[in-house]
């Protein structure tokens, strides 16, 4: 019990820092991944289904994400130029803009100081990936459509 609460305050603690950073900029966490996965792709667009896979949630999940994204003009959809039945995800320079403004924020406020030493953080990292690993996390991706 005691490691079990412990890990859910810690992960309570860590999130609060991560929302604290990015409130300035209108974002929740699952905003900023979709933004952020879009602006390391190449040329900012990724099919709707490569996005669901990565981020590793449920379609639906990214679906309500990608329609405040659109609604605030971060991202567009449109369709697949060659593939019928899927829909692009395209990042505009407002939403580049914004993830590129967040990223940083998020840098400078919790991923350059979260809090541990780094030889607790190596040994928390490596604890934690064994946990994910054995509870099935880490098993082998399925395929991922290929970006445009």
């Amino acid at each position: 019990m005691a490691a079990v609460t412990s890990i859910m305050r810690a992960q309570q603690l860590v999130l609060a820092r991560v929302e604290g950073a990015l409130k300035p900029f209108g974002l929740s966490f699952a905003r900023f991944e979709l933004l952020r996965l879009l602006a390391f792709s190449r040329g900012g667009t990724l099919p709707m289904a490569s996005a669901t896979a990565r981020l590793q949630v449920h379609p639906t999940s990214v679906s309500n994400t990608v329609d405040r994204l659109q609604r605030d003009r971060l991202v567009e959809r449109s369709a697949h130029p060659t593939d019928g039945r899927a829909t692009l995800l395209q990042l505009t320079g407002a939403g580049r803009e914004l993830v590129d403004r967040a990223t940083e924020a998020l840098n400078t406020a919790v991923f350059s100081q979260p809090g541990l030493p780094d030889d607790d953080l190596s040994s928390l990292v490596g604890v934690l990936a064994r946990f994910r690993r054995e509870a099935g996390d880490f098993g082998d991706p399925p395929t991922i459509p290929d970006p445009l």
